[in-house]
């Protein structure tokens, strides 16, 4: 693999339990990392919302069929796509989690996949797009390296833990900086 075909993208898993202040971390990290690169940031979110407001034309040309559907305004681009966690998307080739593996040794519960495939397949959009970090808030068993955010232990993540909330903000910032690209080949490309 050559140094333009490997992934440049760093992504950091922010785990802890509800109304720990994972969401407060982000906001905090987000504007220092975005000094010096693209920042992207990855939300789980447990329960269904509605996030395209029914009757606009942009839902209604999702409920008539189009699996995405991009909205541009004067100040946002967005886009919509109809596959979540329950169905996502396979990427061709990319696998920087390993699932197939992790699968076979049942190491996963189907649901704990699903969500696995959704982020991983999310974080290689992001990668095409040029993202050089990408925070995920919740996502806990991603074997990402991992910012634990109150009361929560090593042993309750899928990845290392690189550090914690009480590390301070420019330590943390750093060590973003300092974990290692996802292993994403672009050289089939």
């Amino acid at each position: 693999m050559t140094a333009d075909s490997r992934s440049r993208l760093r992504a950091v898993c922010l785990a802890g339990p509800s109304d720990s202040g994972k969401t407060t971390l982000v906001e905090e990290l987000v504007p220092r990392l975005a000094e010096d690169d693209r920042v992207a940031t990855v939300k789980s979110i447990h329960h269904d919302i509605e996030i395209d407001t029914p009757g606009a034309d942009t839902h209604r040309h999702r409920t008539a069929g189009a699996e995405t559907v991009v909205g541009i305004t004067p100040e946002l681009t967005f886009d919509v796509t109809a596959r979540g966690k329950r169905d996502p998307p396979d990427e061709p080739g990319v696998d920087p989690f390993d699932l197939g593996e992790r699968e076979s040794d049942n190491d996963l519960d189907p649901s704990e996949l699903r969500e696995l495939r959704a982020l991983a397949s999310t974080l290689e959009r992001l990668e095409r797009r040029g993202y050089d970090v990408v925070l995920v808030e919740g996502f806990s068993e991603a074997p990402l390296p991992t910012i634990l955010v109150g009361e929560r232990e090593p042993a309750e993540v899928g990845g290392p833990v690189v550090g914690r909330r009480d590390d301070g903000l420019e330590s943390l910032v750093e060590t973003i900086r300092s974990v290692d690209p996802l292993a994403l080949d672009r050289s089939a490309d």
